[in-house]
């Protein structure tokens, strides 16, 4: 109930706040002082700051001073402002222009003439400055810059490649790929979502390039998210996937800077959000969840064989245990005698089914993985490796479990680490359990009827119109050649000047 109230108050807080949206400033330094103040109610980090400007002009400063540079603000504004004796503009208003323009040596100012622009700018660490009879105020860009250094991201570390990576502050995520796209063709458009949060979120698009029905439907999307508040890039991503329900990724998430390169030049669409590391990237498809970067900076008969390593071990990772159960519950002519009696031997002791004993030990690794994850680094990895050796060699021991699971379950986890996307990996070891217990229940034939259901799910997916097992289905022999293997160069140029003739053609 305490936060039901708690909701209701805030909700209507944000209606008292709506109701400012037309209104004007004041031409009253007191009064604008008081709205202000009565707005930042116990906001101990407003500060107003009153002096006169040219002996003759009251005026008044107003900013939050823990997102405010201290050394830009003084010596940016307050030691130019207070060095000029005297002013050629006799009216406020004018006095308004002329500081605008050239008084104040600060690269982005503003005239502001709504109370809720000036609220929204004063809490993004802009300083405001009032002067008296004056119905307009100017609004300073001296955001304190708060950013950790650029770093390598460590999802996604590469052997060959570059090593910078994006990081939580938009402006210089925007900066790095300004470096790498030198075209006034890069489109970035700026917007705020969240109600409360005001997050800014930026699209970014190739003007020639991507297509204008994709970059509508996404700022669409995008604009039509209603939250209170937007804290990472996961709040958007999964608001304005075509599927939200499936556990197949449908907009890919990256830190790399290259990635979204890359991206945007094959027509794809870009949104980066503040206070988030991690870009989002659609239209996308199945392929991408087993394509890194580094594919492109080494041979392409490597970067081949790499992709059909991939493919491999994904198969192995969502249907080894399955097929196991199957085979051994079901199935057991399947198996060489030799085999067969060495797994029954080694089950002989075992109290549990191999459907019951594969789920156990699946959901232990999935534990233990886990744990490994959220405990400290230095930790975490001697836990999960430790943990895992001690826990299966004293359950083997016990008889709780036999040494063939262990076995197929630690060949399952490493197959699942080479899939280089961690969401695609995530769904895959999802779509993992019910495929043990159709292959438990109905053997063989329940793999098959399950494989079969997840690819009609995968055929009826779309990413922002794109069918997601394209060029596969519907097929498209231009795109096969970035999808089965990674064709050379040569090859790979043709194919995009293809692509790029076909666009213009549709567009005309």
């Amino acid at each position: 109930m305490e936060r039901k109230k708690g909701r209701f108050k805030l909700e209507k807080i944000i209606l008292e706040s709506d109701t400012t949206i037309n209104a004007e400033l004041f031409d009253n330094l007191n009064e604008n002082e008081t709205a202000l103040e009565q707005i930042f109610l116990n906001c101990s980090d407003l500060v107003v700051k009153k002096f006169n400007l040219f002996d003759s002009f009251p005026c008044m400063l107003v900013y939050l001073d823990v997102i405010v540079d201290a050394t830009q603000l003084e010596e940016g504004i307050l030691r130019p402002l207070l060095a000029s004796d005297s002013a050629s503009a006799d009216d406020p208003s004018q006095l308004v222009e002329q500081l605008n323009t050239g008084l104040v040596p600060i690269g982005k100012t503003q005239i502001v003439e709504k109370q809720n622009e000036l609220i929204q700018r004063i809490v993004k660490g802009e300083v405001i400055l009032f002067i008296e009879s004056s119905r307009q105020a100017i609004s300073i860009s001296v955001q304190n810059s708060l950013h950790r250094e650029l770093q390598e991201p460590n999802m996604e570390a590469v052997i060959r490649g570059p090593r910078l990576g994006f990081i939580e502050t938009l402006g210089i995520n925007m900066a790095l790929i300004r470096q790498r796209i030198c075209s006034p063709q890069l489109k970035i458009e700026r917007i705020s979502i969240g109600t409360v949060s005001q997050t800014d979120v930026a699209i970014v698009y190739i003007g020639n390039m991507a297509p204008q029905a994709v970059i509508d439907e996404i700022r669409k999307r995008i604009l039509g998210i209603d939250m209170d508040s937007i804290l990472e890039s996961g709040y958007i991503e999964e608001m304005i996937s075509d599927h939200p329900y499936s556990p197949f990724p449908l907009i890919q998430s990256t830190q790399r800077p290259d990635s979204v390169t890359a991206s945007l030049i094959e027509g794809k669409v870009v949104v980066l959000i503040d206070g988030s590391p991690m870009a989002l990237i659609a239209p996308i498809t199945i392929w991408y969840g087993f394509q890194t970067a580094e594919d492109y900076y080494m041979k392409f008969i490597f970067a081949t064989m790499l992709r059909w390593l991939r493919y491999l071990f994904a198969f192995l990772s969502i249907a080894l245990p399955a097929i196991y159960v199957a085979v051994t519950t079901f199935h057991q002519e399947m198996l060489p005698t030799s085999l067969a009696l060495s797994l029954a031997a080694a089950r002989e002791i075992v109290p549990f089914p191999a459907l019951m004993e594969t789920l156990i030990m699946e959901v232990t690794f999935e534990a233990l993985r886990e744990a490994g994850v959220r405990l400290p680094r230095p930790v975490g990895q001697t836990i999960s490796i430790v943990g895992a050796l001690v826990i299966g060699q004293a359950a083997v021991q016990a008889g709780i479990i036999s040494a063939p699971i262990i076995i197929i379950v630690s060949l399952t986890g490493i197959a699942s680490f080479l899939i280089p996307h961690p969401e695609m990996s995530q769904a895959i070891s999802i779509l993992r359990f019910p495929l043990i217990i159709s292959a438990g229940t109905f053997g063989l034939y329940g793999i098959g009827a399950s494989m079969i259901a997840i690819l009609i799910h995968l055929v009826n997916l779309r990413s922002f119109g794109v069918p997601y097992l394209t060029p596969l289905a519907p097929v498209n022999f231009f795109g096969l050649e970035d999808v089965l293997v990674r064709a050379p160069w040569q090859v790979m140029r043709k194919r995009q000047e293809y692509a790029k003739q076909k666009m213009e053609l549709e567009k005309k």
